[in-house]
């Protein structure tokens, strides 16, 4: 699997360098266990990640992974819900818009205001929600929208799968745009309706855990099964190592 390593301060640097080149809109993409699951069972997934401009490490399990198996270095996780302050405040400084794509209308209207409070020398260009169908007219007026403000970075919150496709489905007719950037479940957070593990937590990969236990219905059986594959595919590719090493 494609990912850079990357640390915050790298992948700050690579967008804004992406802003003064100008061109076609990068995909930027993140890769956790889960992603490792989507890789290996949804192609259009695949592609997706395989197409991507960027695919930065989201999951301590995948830095693990690439310090041990790959000759690069990979200095940290770099979490989405992190990584968007770091940003935020480079389009701040920078006078660059973003735009906030996904979720609940609600809850996508109360993550833009509590973003802006919290950076208020921040443009946040304008939201939607993502409950619209895929190749309908809503999604279509939306793409003209943002094709109209051009914001720096569009985050896009469409929940895994569909929003890996929805990037590289659009990464063409959005030019003007310099970040496609999926981000999950951001704008829960950015609305103050989820919280971070603890740092220790998230230190020792196990924010997944924090976060199933607080959802278990929602969440419990996607992490047990998509972690437990994960792992399987790690001490795979180990024994494919072992074995040809020998």
């Amino acid at each position: 699997m494609p990912v850079d390593a990357l640390d915050r301060a790298g992948m700050v640097a690579r967008f804004r360098a992406d802003r003064v080149a100008g061109g076609a809109a990068r995909v930027v993409l993140s890769l956790n266990g889960e992603g490792v699951w989507y890789y290996h069972r949804d192609p259009a997934f695949r592609e997706a990640l395989d197409a991507a401009d960027i695919v930065h490490a989201d999951g301590m399990s995948v830095v693990r992974a690439g310090n041990r198996y790959t000759s690069a270095h990979f200095p940290e996780r770099v979490a989405t819900t992190d990584l968007y302050h770091d940003l935020a405040a480079a389009c701040a400084r920078d006078g660059a818009s973003v735009f906030f794509l996904g979720g609940r209308a609600d809850t996508v209207e109360r993550a833009a205001a509590r973003a802006r409070a919290a950076e208020p020398d921040l443009t946040i260009a304008g939201w939607h929600h993502g409950y619209f169908a895929d190749g309908s007219a809503e999604e279509a007026d939306v793409v003209a929208r943002i094709r109209e403000l051009a914001p720096a970075i569009v985050f896009v919150g469409l929940g895994r799968p569909r929003q890996e496709r929805w990037c590289l489905r659009w990464r063409d007719p959005l030019a003007g745009v310099t970040w496609l950037k999926t981000c999950g479940g951001l704008f829960d957070f950015l609305a103050g309706d989820a919280a971070r593990a603890p740092r220790w937590m998230q230190d020792r990969g196990l924010e997944w855990l924090y976060r199933a236990a607080r959802e278990p219905r929602r969440l419990a059986w996607r992490y047990l099964v998509t972690n437990a594959y994960s792992l399987y595919r790690y001490h795979r590719h180990r024994d494919d190592v072992a074995g040809r090493s020998g």
